[in-house]
């Protein structure tokens, strides 16, 4: 017999760094909560919502079809937030086979289950990667021709266009594409292999931090701030959101890596820092993300260097005693 209510939720990947962010604050917000995750990093981060009556977690991975099957057998689903892939362009670069079995082929048959299941909705987590390199000295938006120039931008980019031009659109079916700018913040998994993180903890643990191509552009988005457009996404009318994509974060989040370490300075301005030049970096872009801001009315919470403060607070107060063991990284740390 099928349960849970219009108000259930499908995580997939709700065990990773913005997935366990997810999954709490769905429950916060009244909602029934399933979490599929195959445990690959660890299933620490899931133990405070362990006992929470409205959380179940099954541990599945994607790849398994019959698996992924059965849950939609047990339960119905008002929506399916769609986090589980082979995350990063050198996870992907190292597992490429896996990461199309993964962030390809999997994504493709839940997609097709979800429909088949009459899920009314479906949020893809992207990525702001999508646009490889800016041809000008402007902002790239929704609009903008898409580059990718990694495995993992592209697999993003094939899954877009399969959720906006390759299904017949149905009126009671409503898919968003969520492009996300580069994440940073604590979670509870928390990763130290993404440009902000990773840059707070050397300096903060007293390392010189090595800095490559510091005049490309990214935009940043905190971890909580991802979590809060999922969920705008999902209390929004489905005829704001259907078919949309949307850019999340701030367009004043822009940075070039050498203001990165400029903000970093002013908090640790015993930071050591060597610059090596790099002319050529395969991404170079600056977001403009007023469509969710306008749209949605999205607004963040935390900036840059609000993030940078909690991060290296949370190291010099002990909360995190070692991040550079391996399970705050997706791919295997450099010794």
């Amino acid at each position: 017999m099928k349960g849970i209510d219009k108000k259930s939720i499908l995580v997939t990947g709700g065990a990773g760094y913005v997935g366990s962010i997810v999954i709490r604050q769905l429950l916060k917000q009244g909602y029934k909560v399933v979490c599929v995750d195959n445990l690959r990093f660890g299933g620490l981060s899931l133990v405070d919502v362990w006992d929470n009556i409205d959380f179940e977690f099954k541990k599945i991975d994607i790849t398994n079809f019959k698996f992924l099957d059965y849950i939609f057998d047990l339960y119905d689903f008002f929506a399916v937030v769609h986090l589980a892939a082979i995350v990063g362009d050198p996870a992907c670069k190292l597992e490429p086979e896996l990461a199309v079995k993964t962030n390809k082929d999997a994504s493709i048959h839940l997609l097709e289950k979800v429909m088949q299941s009459n899920t009314r909705r479906f949020i893809f987590a992207s990525t702001c990667s999508n646009y490889g390199k800016m041809d000008s000295d402007g902002y790239v938006d929704e609009t903008s021709p898409l580059t990718p120039v990694s495995l993992y931008a592209e697999l993003k980019v094939g899954f877009e266009k399969r959720i906006l031009y390759g299904l017949k659109r149905e009126t009671d079916f409503c898919p968003t594409v969520l492009r996300f700018a580069t994440v940073y913040g604590i979670s509870p998994r928390t990763r130290f292999d993404l440009t902000v993180n990773e840059f707070t903890k050397e300096l903060a643990m007293g390392k010189e931090l090595q800095v490559y191509g510091e005049q490309f552009w990214r935009p940043y988005c905190h971890v909580n701030d991802i979590s809060q457009a999922i969920l705008k996404v999902l209390q929004a009318p489905g005829s704001s959101v259907s078919y949309e994509v949307f850019n999340v974060g701030d367009t004043s989040q822009n940075y070039t890596k050498k203001m990165l370490v400029e903000e970093l300075l002013v908090q640790i301005p015993d930071g050591r820092v060597k610059y090596v030049h790099k002319e050529e970096d395969p991404r170079d872009y600056r977001v403009n993300f007023d469509k969710i801001k306008n749209n949605l009315e999205f607004r963040i919470s935390k900036t840059v260097s609000e993030g940078i403060h909690d991060i290296r607070t949370s190291l010099s107060e002990g909360i995190i005693s070692d991040p550079d063991d391996q399970r705050y990284y997706n791919t295997p740390k450099l010794k």
